[in-house]
């Protein structure tokens, strides 16, 4: 029997601690760090009984509780929550791997004198996430995941007064709204033709029966336009842009971003609302392929970026294709259990950069790093565990769920097969090339002396939960992932043939990277082996030229062309001309006012001839003899 309220309690306890923090902690740093830990841990807390509670029946039991909020006619919408295997695996995610960037955070953001306004903003966005997995309905589902918008733009944009940061923020914002336009279009839309005898709505276990009776055409298009909402939040091709500005943000943000909240939010709405997808193969092919383009596109990107948080970034983007990917395939099994394991070797990742910025004094770049290895050895070991784990090499976590969606592939599709291992080489390669020029070698010339010695490892409230993470990182793809997540499944047999190709694509993206970056090189190699091309990388394949192109150049025009209509002809014609209408037609009637009984008594004769003479339908004498008169004496007046 699951208790509804540990559920209700992991549900608002991140948002107890940001308002706490927002109206007595805000001039308070270490207060406000332990208030926010105190919430996470306490929703993490109440996730682990939930859980244990949902696994103690078999089949894993079910919750479903709801409280009344709007009610309109046949409009019914709840505030509620559905708790189930896969909810409550996503919100382990979210909240165990969310408080060890808690827990972290607060060493990173120690000297920063607004830390108590990013632990505020840290509980809301847990808090939104959070909303998010637990969400019964769509409504409320997309009311937390514009929340969730929100506090990513406040934490991304949280160093506000830098100007990158601020822009990096705004361009996050602007293009998820632009996405989450469609993504509302497809709630409406299947709201609207859900009215099969039961009458309409959000609920998806109402929902659930009444898919097979929709048009196919229908759903097709429904489940495109839900779809928009991941491409934003997953940050798919084309509306992948934002997700690498957002490095801009600290790095906990990154970290929580990346891993356990935000991009993985797409991904959890493809898995939960999946009876939506299935039965329509069109939009299942267009998002198996979005995500393999991602993928690969991203893994190219990533090979020619030199700033250690956003090579990061990009293998995000490339993870994220895979799982999109997955659920492309009919594979939500897949694509779930790689975002468990992903997230917890993104996150180490991420919070090891973090640790490198932290003592490097936000230095990013890789070529003014090398030799970390022997200056920070617990940060330098655990990034390369997540890295191994990142590549797929074999035991670690990231082998296993890789390898599903590669076998997946494998067996459905040769082209996305063929492209998502050539993604998954290409990780191995920029993997390694970050690796081998941050953390290899001895430290160059220009550190040696007084600089060099100030280097030394993060204090242990940054590196408990790296080594944490890198035991999950090695062990998560043998704790039975799969089925927790989804119980009713048989568990999928290892594909022999996928994993030795995968394993050997992988070392072989090692071991090129050794091969160029082994030995300290003064430059890139790759400027000059690439030529041109590597100038379109740097470019990122000018997504964000054309854009900022089409926005100054069409959107503009267009704002402007739209803005003389409506003051030229909206404002001024039609508007300002129905007010001068009226006061042309009050100053011709006030000449009807003149106090001289006479007149009264002519018009309303005429008033009453022309009455006389409409009931007769003898138009012509109407204007002869009511009309004409009438406007005589109203110009002889």
């Amino acid at each position: 029997m699951i208790n509804a309220n540990l559920v209700w309690i992991a549900f608002f306890a991140p948002l107890a601690a940001c308002v706490l923090i927002t109206l007595f902690f805000l001039k308070c740093k270490t207060s406000s760090s332990l208030i926010a830990i105190a919430g996470i841990l306490t929703s993490f807390v109440c996730s682990c009984l939930v859980f244990t509670q949902i696994f103690q029946t078999n089949p894993p039991a079910e919750l479903q509780q709801s409280l009344s909020w709007i009610s309109i006619d046949s409009l019914t919408i709840n505030f509620g929550f559905l708790i189930n295997p896969l909810a409550i695996m996503m919100l382990l995610i979210v909240t165990g791997v969310g408080s060890a960037i808690f827990i972290y955070s607060r060493g990173y953001m120690d000297e920063d004198p607004s830390a108590p306004r990013f632990f505020a903003y840290l509980s809301l966005f847990a808090f939104s996430m959070i909303g998010i997995v637990l969400s019964n309905n769509f409504i409320q589902l997309f009311i937390f995941w514009e929340l969730v918008g929100l506090s990513s733009y406040l934490l991304i944009g949280f160093w506000y007064a830098k100007p990158s940061a601020a822009d990096a923020g705004v361009k996050a914002f602007m293009v998820n709204r632009l996405s989450d336009f469609g993504f509302l279009c497809g709630i409406i839309l299947l709201w609207s033709v859900s009215d099969i005898g039961s009458g309409r709505s959000f609920q998806f276990t109402n929902l659930m029966p009444v898919i097979a009776h929709i048009d196919p055409h229908m759903l097709t298009i429904i489940g495109l336009l839900l779809f928009c909402g991941v491409v934003g939040k997953s940050a798919q091709v084309p509306l992948h842009v934002w997700l690498i500005d957002a490095m801009e943000g600290p790095t906990p943000v990154s970290a929580l971003i990346h891993a356990a909240t935000m991009v993985a939010a797409g991904i959890y709405l493809l898995a939960r609302t999946f009876f939506i997808f299935e039965p329509s193969t069109t939009a299942l092919t267009i998002i198996a392929y979005t995500g393999a383009i991602t993928s690969l596109m991203a893994a190219i990107l990533a090979v020619a970026e030199n700033d250690i948080k956003r090579i990061l970034a990009y293998s995000t983007l490339s993870q994220l294709g895979l799982m999109v990917m997955a659920l492309g395939l009919g594979g939500p099994m897949q694509g779930m259990y790689h975002l468990t394991t992903h997230a917890f070797f993104k996150a180490l990742l991420f919070l090891g950069a973090g640790s490198v910025i932290y003592a490097l004094h936000h230095e990013q770049n890789i070529w003014n790093m090398q030799g970390l290895l022997k200056k920070m050895p617990v940060t330098g070991i655990t990034f390369l565990i997540g890295t191994l784990a990142l590549c797929g090499i074999f035991p670690l976590s990231g082998f296993w769920s890789k390898d599903g969606i590669l076998a997946l592939a494998y067996t459905n599709n040769t082209v996305l097969y063929l492209i998502a291992a050539t993604a998954s080489g290409l990780t191995a390669f920029y993997m390694g090339r970050l690796f081998f020029v941050a953390f290899w070698g001895d430290a160059p010339a220009s550190r040696h002396g007084a600089h060099n010695h100030e280097i030394h490892e993060s204090p242990a409230v940054m590196t408990l939960p790296l080594i944490v993470l890198a035991i999950l990182s090695a062990i998560g793809g043998y704790i039975g992932i799969p089925h927790y997540l989804f119980p009713q499944e048989a568990p999928e047999s290892l594909n022999m043939r996928v994993a030795l190709i995968s394993s050997v694509v992988a070392l072989l993206g090692l071991g090129f990277a050794y091969m160029i970056y082994g030995k300290r090189t003064a430059s890139d190699p790759l400027v000059t082996k690439l030529g041109v091309f590597y100038t379109v990388l740097q470019n990122k394949f000018y997504f964000d030229i054309v854009y900022a192109w089409y926005v100054d150049n069409i959107q503009q025009n267009v704002a402007l062309a739209l803005f003389r209509i409506e003051n030229g002809i909206i404002d001024r014609a039609i508007i300002d001309g129905i007010a001068n209408l009226a006061r042309v037609g009050g100053k011709a009637f006030r000449y009807l006012q003149n106090g001289i009984v006479q007149s009264y008594a002519l018009v309303f004769v005429l008033g009453a001839v022309l009455l006389f003479l409409f009931l007769i339908k003898s138009y012509t004498l109407i204007f002869v003899v009511g009309i004409v008169p009438l406007l005589l004496f109203l110009l002889l007046a």
